[in-house]
């Protein structure tokens, strides 16, 4: 089994991988089905790590929607030809800078000595 501080990393990754495939802006990831594809796939990844991150840590960021992000998980994997991008794109822009600053805190409380 993977330790927290893996998820946590592996989590922290696929955000900086989303912020790279999306760096060209909303059109031009519109008219690429490879970066969409890899930024669905970078989102799948992501939020399957979340789910393996201790509640403690959880609860310590209440500011965000851990069962929305559980959800959002579930309908990238099994609703894949349904996905709507236009609300992925929301949440590439509006809700993984929030993640990404709950993920620094987490790694920096595993960081702490014992």
């Amino acid at each position: 089994m993977k330790s927290q501080r893996a998820y946590v990393e592996h989590v922290i990754e696929c955000i900086r991988r989303i912020q790279e495939d999306s760096a060209s802006g909303r059109d031009a990831v519109f008219a690429s089905r490879t970066l969409r594809d890899a930024i669905v796939r970078n989102l799948q990844v992501l939020c399957e790590s979340t789910q393996r991150i201790a509640e403690p840590h959880k609860q310590r960021h209440p500011e965000l929607d851990w069962s929305l992000i559980a959800g959002m998980r579930n309908v990238l994997v099994h609703d894949y030809f349904e996905v709507d991008f236009e609300t992925v794109w929301l949440v590439v822009t509006r809700d993984l800078p929030a993640l990404e600053k709950a993920m620094r805190a987490i790694l920096a409380v595993l960081d702490q000595p014992r």
